[in-house]
């Protein structure tokens, strides 16, 4: 059978191309099930993306883009083309510079994925969680002690034969 979603009319472009607006690019986000919504994300749905790794000895997690057109889910770029199982591939509508972003987030750490509900404004706030602040703890300044200053005794050996007078006297510093 010929399907609708598999028929474009004369003229128009077929396939994720379809999909890009000028300037745009296409980009692949890999997914596994723990990356937040590989068996609910569709074509035409919108994700925010999150970072998490290592940064200075802490697992930090970020925000790192919002509300991202997802444009294809495997190879599939229209809702009725999604299979039933978990994706293992999300494709966004992405500037140069996202892509950019976006490679070196995958290449750096993983990547989770959240679906934003329809009507949603982007997130302009720059969102950043690590350990501490999932467990509630607050870091506190370091103590600084001061050095111990230790009183120097200075001694006088004067040798008398075979005795030995040891005597205090005041230590030039």
């Amino acid at each position: 059978p010929v399907l609708a979603s598999r028929v474009t009319e004369p003229g128009e472009l077929a396939g994720l191309t379809s999909k890009l607006k000028p300037g745009m690019r296409a980009f692949a986000i890999r997914v596994r099930v723990e990356s937040g919504v590989a068996g609910f994300v569709q074509p035409d749905n919108f994700i925010d993306v999150f970072w998490t790794g290592d940064i200075n000895g802490q697992l930090t997690t970020r925000i790192i883009e919002s509300s991202l057109q997802v444009i294809a889910v495997d190879k599939a770029f229209n809702e009725d083309q999604v299979s039933g199982r978990d994706a293992k591939t999300v494709t966004v509508a992405v500037t140069p510079e996202q892509v950019a972003k976006l490679t070196q987030a995958q290449a750096t750490g993983e990547l989770a994925m959240s679906l934003v509900g329809e009507n949603a404004e982007p997130t302009t706030d720059a969102i950043s969680i690590d350990t501490n602040d999932v467990l509630g703890i607050e870091e506190t300044a370091p103590v600084v002690v001061a050095p111990k200053v230790e009183n120097k005794i200075c001694t006088r050996k004067e040798r008398k034969g075979t005795e030995v007078i040891e005597t205090s006297v005041p230590c030039d510093q």
